[in-house]
C-alpha cells in the first residue's frame, strides 16, 4: 500500500493496529470459497495464494496471483458474497482475517486510507485486465513472459527477491491455470524459454538470465503496475 499511497506515520500508525486471526493454509486448499459470504478481508502474510473462478465441472481459471504484502479480497468489504474464490497456492500460507467492522471504522477515521485502500484496488483491477489481454491476445510465448516479468517486478517491490531472481511457489499446473494453457503445452513454453537462454529455473528458483529479451517478449511495460511514479499524493 504504501508504494501506491503517501501515509502519514498516524495513519500508518493506525493501519499496524489493526488486529486480525491468523490462519495457516495447506498447499492447494481453498481459503475462500465461491459464493461464500464472508465478514473479514485477507492479508497474505506468507506464501502464494490465487483468486479464482470455477465452473461448474471443477474446472477453475486462475484470474490473480497475491504475494505476501497483498491484501486479496479488499472488494469483500463492499461485496461479502464472494463470486470468486481465494486458494493456498503450492506451498503453505499464512492469512491474517482482519474484520470488516474494523476495517470500516478504519476508513471511516481516516479518509486517506480509504483512497490507498481505493488506489490499490484500481491497480488490482489494471492488472486483471492485462491478464485479460493475455488469454486473450498474447501467444502462449508471450503470455508467459509477461506474467514472469510482472511477478518479478512486484516481487521486488515487495522485498521479496529481484525482479530477475526468486522464488515462485507454484507448480505448472496451476501455472497453466493462470495462463489458459494445458500443462504440457505450460511445460513446453518454459523449457523453450530456458532453451533460448532467457530463463533458468531451478525447482521453484526463476532466474531470469537476460531481462530486456525476456520483457521484449512478452511485450511487457510495468506502468499497469502503478509503481512507477512512486507514492501518490492524497487527494
Amino acid at each position: 500500500m504504501l508504494q501506491r499511497s503517501v501515509l502519514t506515520e498516524e495513519e500508518q500508525a493506525a493501519i499496524c493496529s489493526l488486529e486480525g486471526r491468523e490462519a495457516g493454509i495447506e498447499p492447494h486448499r481453498d481459503i475462500v470459497r465461491p459464493g461464500e459470504h464472508t465478514d473479514y478481508s485477507c492479508l497474505v502474510v506468507s506464501g502464494l495464494a490465487a483468486r479464482f473462478g470455477q465452473l461448474r465441472d471443477g474446472h477453475r481459471q486462475i484470474t490473480a496471483i497475491h504475494i505476501a504484502g497483498d491484501m486479496c479480497d479488499l472488494y469483500s468489504l463492499m461485496l461479502p458474497k464472494v463470486e470468486w474464490a481465494i486458494q493456498a497456492l503450492s506451498s503453505p500460507v499464512k492469512i491474517l482475517k482482519v474484520p470488516h467492522r474494523d476495517l470500516l471504522k478504519l476508513v471511516r477515521a481516516y479518509p486517506a486510507v480509504a483512497e490507498a485502500f481505493w488506489r490499490d484496488c484500481v491497480a488490482d483491477g489494471s492488472i486483471l485486465a492485462q491478464w485479460v489481454v493475455n488469454v486473450g491476445r498474447r501467444d502462449a510465448r508471450m503470455r508467459t513472459a509477461h506474467l514472469l516479468c510482472e511477478l518479478g517486478v512486484r516481487m521486488e517491490r515487495a522485498g521479496l527477491g529481484r525482479r530477475d531472481a526468486y522464488t515462485l511457489d507454484i507448480v505448472q499446473t496451476q501455472l497453466a491455470d493462470a495462463l489458459g494453457m494445458t500443462p504440457v503445452h505450460m511445460n513446453r513454453i518454459i523449457r523453450g524459454l530456458r532453451e533460448d537462454g532467457l530463463l533458468v529455473t531451478r525447482r521453484r528458483d526463476i532466474h531470469i538470465t537476460d531481462w530486456a529479451a525476456l520483457a521484449a517478449a512478452g511485450g511487457f511495460e510495468g506502468g499497469y503496475l502503478e509503481y512507477e511514479d512512486g507514492p501518490h499524493r492524497r487527494l
